[in-house]
């Protein structure tokens, strides 16, 4: 199987609520330039669909669970824009994500060098 082929369907998880995502996919691709450029032609609460250049389709899905805002995006060509939408979405924390900046402030704290006693000469 070709790269082309893995890429064709893209995944990732955020912390918005679905129909921000579709919002945000529609003024994302919307204002591409030139042949990146793809408008909505169909929508429904859990989809948009965009066209663009020749006719490429770009389908952007969501749906939601305990763990956030599952997004799902296709497309034969445009594989690459898919890649940096998804990549401006908000992440939906993790728990290694907000126990961390607790964890590095106690290190912080417990790893603080000693005073340096100085020496008479």
């Amino acid at each position: 199987m070709s790269n082309q082929q893995r890429r064709t369907l893209q995944h990732t998880r955020t912390s918005l609520p679905p129909a921000e995502v579709l919002a945000a996919a529609k003024g994302y691709f919307s204002r591409r330039h030139g042949i990146y450029a793809a408008f909505p032609e169909k929508e429904g609460p859990t989809f948009v669909s965009l066209r663009g250049q020749g006719g490429e389709e770009i389908i952007i899905g969501v749906a939601t669970d305990a763990e956030g805002t599952q997004v799902t995006g296709s497309s034969y060509l445009f594989d690459q824009q898919i890649a940096r939408f998804l990549a401006t979405l908000p992440p939906f924390p993790t728990e290694d994500a907000t126990s961390g900046p607790e964890e590095e402030a106690d290190m912080r704290v417990d790893d603080a060098p000693m005073p340096v006693e100085e020496k008479k000469a």
